[in-house]
């Protein structure tokens, strides 16, 4: 349904990808700070801006899962188990205003995106 979604938006920002390890990289910042609307829209009140930004979110991560490698081993078959259930969660945020899966998502994010550094040399 989002089909490269993720990729267009940075695209249409006209941001320049260096490598695939810095675009991975910006899709995880992109869904902490679509996580970071999404909480901003919960604690307004704001139920249209709530579900627009856990939808960008989840668009990331669905552009996260089409790219996955299953080639090089378990890794891709645990985070896609990973990204999907980060897709409950961030429905389930959306959908229903609650605040705790949004910020298990947002925790987990902050977490692969501090790995991804770490093993990948990305600022």
């Amino acid at each position: 349904m989002y089909g490269n979604a993720a990729h267009n938006i940075y695209a249409q920002n006209n941001v320049q990808v260096e490598s695939p390890a810095k675009l991975i990289a910006m899709l995880y910042e992109g869904i902490l700070k679509f996580n970071t609307q999404a909480k901003n829209a919960m604690k307004d009140g704001n139920i249209e801006k709530r579900v627009y930004w856990t939808n960008r979110s989840i668009a990331i991560v669905t552009e996260l899962i089409s790219i996955l490698d299953f080639s090089h081993g378990d890794v891709a078959k645990y985070l896609e188990g990973l990204y999907n259930y980060q897709i409950q969660l961030l429905t389930d945020a959306g959908l229903k205003n609650n605040e705790a899966k949004l910020d298990e998502s947002t925790n987990v994010f902050r977490g692969l995106l501090e790995a991804w550094r770490e093993t990948t040399n990305v600022a």
